[in-house]
């Protein structure tokens, strides 16, 4: 384990104008090269998917893996009670210098004593859950930390595109991958990623009690869903 936050020295450095390349080693391909100015957009650099999420919120919202904050700026110039939640000190500390006005150092699971109306997942925010198996702790969370009526607001997308050449994974599921950060010659630790296809996420939430409502889509086959209690 190398505990390098090297997403973190990335957007410092970024925040400090002396950006290198941003690498990301995947467990399906060739190294990516990840644009670092994209955790540092303004409203009209976003996309209409993130836009609409964010006309859709309701109430005190909880920014989920909130990154530099750049919804949550958003949301405050929308007059919206946000807190800005990310595992990175080094992404929290640029929030809280770019007038994020609640931005905390924490895990989502390690959040208690709290609720809110919306919870927003963004940039495929569903995805730090790792694996498929945990939407079920991850949806028992939200059920702590949401209101009665409260709403869960995410994007995802159906990575099939990947295996168009090869067979999908038999031992896993094929949305499950693995990353890896590196950058100026330094790599972190390897961490799982999960992206859902809409398909399997009403499938999975609908079993768990709760019902998914896909209300956007790209062309890329990136999606917008609102998630809410099923009434009993």
């Amino acid at each position: 384990m190398s505990g390098i936050d090297v997403y973190g020295l990335a957007l410092q450095d970024y925040a400090n104008e002396e950006e290198d390349k941003f690498w990301v080693n995947t467990s399906y391909g060739e190294p990516e090269e990840m644009p670092t100015w994209y955790f540092f957009r303004e409203y009209d650099e976003m996309p209409a998917l993130e836009k609409m999420a964010m006309t859709i919120c309701e109430g005190r919202t909880l920014d989920v893996g909130a990154g530099t904050g750049s919804h949550s700026l958003c949301l405050q110039q929308m007059k919206f009670d946000v807190v800005a939640i990310d595992t990175s000190e080094v992404a929290v500390k640029i929030m809280r210098e770019s007038k994020v006005r609640d931005a905390r150092s924490i895990d989502f699971f390690d959040l208690e004593g709290e609720k809110f109306d919306t919870m927003l997942c963004l940039m495929n925010g569903l995805g730090f859950i790792g694996k498929l198996n945990r939407l079920k702790e991850f949806l028992e969370k939200a059920e702590d930390l949401l209101n009665e009526d409260g709403q869960i607001l995410l994007d995802s997308s159906d990575v099939a595109y990947l295996y168009t050449d090869t067979e999908k994974p038999q031992d896993h599921y094929y949305g499950e991958v693995s990353f890896q950060y590196q950058y100026k010659g330094q790599k972190g630790d390897w961490f799982d990623w999960v992206y859902v296809d809409k398909e399997t996420l009403s499938e999975k939430c609908q079993e768990l009690g709760w019902n998914v409502q896909v209300l956007t889509e790209d062309e890329n086959g990136q999606y917008l869903a609102r998630i809410t209690r099923i009434s009993k």
